[in-house]
C-alpha cells in the first residue's frame, strides 16, 4: 500500500481541488480524504507542494511503432517510453491500425505497460495505406473487429482522405467520391454503437462532384459524441477572418459533436486557439497527435501540451479535467480518468514551475508563458512506474546500515 500524503488533489471527475491525502491499496484508490494515518500504507510518500491528479489520458496519438507503413520509417512512438514520464497512463491509437493489422498491434498492446486503447482507421490496411481508396474501406471487418476486443477498440478513425497536405491532390471521380471514408467510418460506427474520430479537409465543387464542407460535417454529418479532431489546425475552422469564433463551431459544439486538440506537428496555431479561448470557446479534450516526427517539438508530450493551454488563460482545473474525466467520458471509459474509490489506482503527480518559458506552434510562432507543468511521478494500477527524483526513496545516508543496500560482494575485488 502507498500513502501519498499532503498533495493538492485536483480530481474533477468527483469536483475535488484541495489539499488532501490518497491511500492506494492492491491496486486501487482505497481513500482520499484529508490527514490519513500513516499507519494505514507500507509506503508514505510526502507529495506536499505537489498535485495529485488521475493519470492522464491522451485520446489522439500513434504508438503502433512495430508498423512500417510510409517509406519503412518508424511513424509511432512507443508508448512505453513517452506515457508514463508525461503522467500519461492511457493512450488512444487513433488511426495508425486497421482491421487488417490489428491483431498485429493487438501483439504489441498486449506487452505495453501503458494502457493503449484504439480507434480502428476505417481503411482496413491502416494509416497511409488504403486512406485513399474506398475499396479498402471495410466497415463490415472493422465492426466484427471491434466487437471481438471491445475491452481494447472504442471507436473508429478516417483521416487524409484525399487530403491536400499529404501528397497530390487525387481529383474527386465515381471511385472516389467526396464523403466517401466519413460515409464509411459512419456505417462502422453506428453498427457498433461507437465514436467516431474525423480528421477531414475541405474540398471544393470539382468535376460535377459536390464540395466537401467542414460545415457539411459538423453540423449534418457528424453524430453527438463523434469527435472532429485537430480544432485549432491553420485551416481556420474555429476562427473567421473577422476574428470572431465560427458560429458553427458553437452549434456543433452545442448539438454534442466533440471538438479534440490533436496538437501534432501541424495541427495547432496560437491565432486559432487564444482568440478561440478567449472568446469562451473550449475544446472538449486535450490531445497531442503524438508520433515520431513531433517528440522533439513543437508537441514533445502531453504534459508540454496542457502547459500550452494552463499559459493562455485556462485554469489548471479545467486543463486537468481536459485530460482525464473529459476524454476518459469522450471514449466510454468512465472508469478511468478519477480517483474515486475502488477505481484503478492511475495516478499522476505534477508540478508547476513558475517562471519564463517559451512554448511554440506548428507555424514556428512562440508564446511566451510564465507556467510550466511537468510530472514527477506517475503511478499506474498503485505501482508507481516513474519516479526520477526518488520522491519514493530514503536518502541513501539514511538507510539503515543492517538494509541490503549496504550489502558487499561476496568477494571483494
Amino acid at each position: 500500500s502507498v500513502l501519498l500524503k499532503g498533495g493538492h488533489v485536483i480530481d474533477p471527475a468527483n469536483n475535488i481541488s484541495k489539499i488532501m491525502d490518497v491511500l492506494v491499496r492492491d491496486g486501487k484508490i482505497a481513500s482520499v480524504d484529508s490527514n490519513i494515518s500513516e499507519s494505514n500504507a507500507e509506503k508514505v510518500v510526502d507529495v506536499s507542494g505537489y498535485y495529485v491528479t488521475p493519470g492522464l489520458i491522451d485520446i489522439h496519438a500513434h504508438v503502433f511503432h512495430t508498423s512500417l507503413p510510409l517509406l519503412n520509417q518508424r511513424f509511432s512512438v512507443i508508448a512505453d517510453d513517452i506515457c508514463f514520464p508525461s503522467g500519461v497512463t492511457t493512450v488512444v491509437d487513433v488511426g495508425t491500425s486497421g482491421a487488417k493489422d490489428f491483431v498485429n498491434f493487438k501483439k504489441l498492446i498486449d506487452i505495453s505497460k501503458t494502457r493503449i486503447l484504439v480507434m480502428l482507421n476505417i481503411a482496413a490496411s491502416g494509416m497511409y495505406v488504403g486512406e485513399d481508396y474506398p475499396l479498402d474501406f471495410d466497415v463490415k471487418l472493422s465492426v466484427e473487429t471491434a466487437r471481438q476486443y471491445p475491452d481494447i477498440i472504442v471507436g473508429f478513425k478516417t483521416a487524409h482522405y484525399l487530403g491536400k497536405p499529404y501528397g497530390l491532390l487525387m481529383p474527386f471521380n465515381k471511385f472516389q467520391t467526396p464523403w466517401a471514408s466519413v460515409d464509411s467510418v459512419l456505417a462502422a460506427g453506428r453498427l457498433a454503437g461507437l465514436p467516431c474520430m474525423f480528421d477531414v479537409w475541405p474540398r471544393p465543387a470539382e468535376g460535377g462532384f459536390p464540395a466537401r464542407s467542414l460545415r457539411e460535417l459538423i453540423l449534418e454529418k457528424m453524430r453527438p459524441g463523434d469527435i472532429l479532431t485537430h480544432c485549432f489546425h491553420n485551416m481556420n475552422l474555429a476562427i473567421n477572418a473577422d476574428g470572431k469564433v465560427n458560429p458553427d463551431v458553437i452549434k456543433a459544439q452545442k448539438r454534442g459533436v466533440i471538438f479534440d486538440v490533436g496538437h501534432g506537428g501541424g495541427s495547432f496555431v496560437w491565432k486559432n486557439a487564444v482568440p478561440a479561448f478567449r472568446q469562451g470557446f473550449y475544446p472538449n479534450a486535450i490531445s497531442t497527435d503524438l508520433h515520431a516526427g513531433n517528440t522533439s517539438g513543437p508537441v514533445i508530450n502531453m504534459i508540454h501540451v496542457m502547459s500550452k493551454f494552463l499559459c493562455i488563460g485556462m485554469s489548471l482545473e479545467d486543463v486537468i479535467r481536459l485530460s482525464t474525466s473529459a476524454p476518459a467520458q469522450i471514449i466510454n471509459r468512465t472508469e478511468l480518468g478519477n480517483l474515486s474509490v475502488g477505481s484503478t489506482a492511475d495516478i499522476a503527480v505534477i508540478e508547476m514551475l513558475n517562471g519564463n518559458f517559451g512554448y511554440t506552434d506548428v507555424k514556428k510562432a512562440r508564446l511566451k508563458g510564465d507556467k510550466k507543468l511537468q510530472c514527477v511521478m506517475t503511478l499506474f494500477g498503485g505501482s508507481i512506474v516513474f519516479n526520477p527524483s526518488g520522491l519514493s526513496y530514503p536518502d541513501w545516508e539514511d538507510i539503515p546500515r543492517d538494509d541490503e543496500y549496504w550489502a558487499r560482494p561476496a568477494q571483494d575485488w
